[in-house]
């Protein structure tokens, strides 16, 4: 079963600088029906102005990541990190027992787009992480390229539960396959352009929950970049 979230039904925040969507609940947009899929808690579409960003402010007990589409985005936090993601480039941060940490647009002129995911950890306590990490868009033409796990492997940043996330580059008419295993789920977010997930039409800024489904096939309907959450 695929149940779409169409990107004209999230949430909006609107404060000049900064334009967002939210595909769950964040903030003052509140929609119990969309409170998040599976330990997948938070995907906002962030667009900033250059010379604006979020000032300094707390997060405890979240895996919170931000995947660069345009732009450069720099992050600073009480672990003494200062550190600029530019596009195709991750940052993770492992917000544990507590951090304060800002981020902001540090180009005076151009933009910013990401999208900044929240994870719930599989435990609380943890200690509090950084983790920067570029992923080239070579290896994600075409392919499933692994960008966050529990373990790390192949290269990819370590995030503290059972998730396995993966961003992908597709040309149109190119398609790729995902087999999920028994008893877990998947989440679809298309970050740019449209593709069609086992039949069903999903364009920029649409997710989708993917439940049931043995063998996932995502086929670019054109030029198109997209993220897929593989979850417990």
């Amino acid at each position: 079963m695929i149940t779409r979230r169409p990107a004209a039904e999230r949430g909006v925040s609107s404060l000049g600088w900064l334009d967002s969507r939210h595909t769950f609940s964040f903030g003052e947009y509140h929609d119990p029906e969309h409170m998040g899929f599976r330990s997948l808690r938070v995907i906002n579409d962030d667009r900033v102005l250059g010379g604006a960003g979020f000032g300094r402010h707390p997060h405890r007990d979240m895996e919170i990541f931000s995947y660069v589409l345009a732009g450069q985005l720099t992050h600073e936090d009480s672990l003494g990190t200062s550190a600029t993601t530019g596009a195709g480039e991750v940052q993770k941060m492992s917000a544990g027992t507590g951090i304060l940490h800002s981020e902001f647009n540090p180009s005076p002129t151009e933009p910013v787009r990401f999208l900044q995911v929240w994870i719930v950890p599989e435990r609380r306590g943890l200690r509090p992480s950084y983790e920067q990490r570029a992923f080239d868009d070579a290896d994600k033409r075409g392919r499933l390229k692994l960008i966050g796990s529990r373990d790390g492997k192949l290269g990819s940043i370590v995030f503290h539960q059972d998730v396995a996330i993966y961003a992908s580059i597709l040309g149109e008419g190119e398609a790729i396959e995902h087999l999920t295993a028994a008893g877990r789920s998947a989440w679809l977010q298309v970050a740019r352009g449209a593709v069609v997930v086992n039949g069903q039409r999903l364009d920029e800024g649409d997710g989708a929950a993917i439940e049931g489904e043995a063998a996932i096939t995502i086929r670019g309907a054109s030029e198109s970049e997209v993220l897929l959450f593989d979850l417990a």
